[in-house]
């Protein structure tokens, strides 16, 4: 894995963010971090997302594979909140619930390029719960294209 792959950082640092057709997703989503899921040979990817204390956010926000596939996910619940997460994956949601200081595992298979929103649905005082994305990276076969013309590309 790229040195520049490993670890968080922040979500700013997500390359073109800022442009059209870009990953859009960091303006979503505001502030925060990113993280890529870590690969390997076997072919599955896994990575932490963690609910730290009192802040009602995951982190990191966005989880990016590189490539469609297979993720082992672990959820860490360092809140003295008890939290339910929903997780999208191919054909159905995967539900986890955490309670206070707590830690679960999902398996999850994404196999399409693209960002899929995962969540906790009870949270903060705007209602809007806890939000994350998972980015999958890499194109769209030629059988799921939509018929239009060619879109600017970073």
């Amino acid at each position: 894995m790229p040195a520049a792959q490993m670890g968080a950082f922040p979500v700013s640092e997500i390359p073109g963010i800022d442009k059209q057709n870009a990953a859009t997703l960091g303006r979503l989503l505001g502030t925060g971090r990113a993280a890529y899921a870590e690969a390997y040979a076997d072919g599955r990817m896994r990575a932490t997302v963690r609910i730290p204390v009192d802040e009602l956010t995951f982190d990191p926000r966005v989880l990016i594979m590189p490539h469609g596939g297979e993720l082992e996910l672990e959820l860490i619940n360092e809140d003295d909140n008890t939290h339910v997460v929903l997780l999208p994956s191919n054909g159905d949601r995967k539900f986890i619930g955490l309670v206070n200081h707590s830690r679960g595992r999902a398996r999850i298979e994404l196999d399409g390029p693209g960002h899929y929103f995962y969540y906790g649905p009870f949270g903060n005082d705007e209602g809007r719960g806890l939000v994350g994305v998972i980015l999958v990276q890499g194109e769209t076969p030629p059988e799921a294209r939509l018929d239009r013309p060619p879109q600017p590309r970073p």
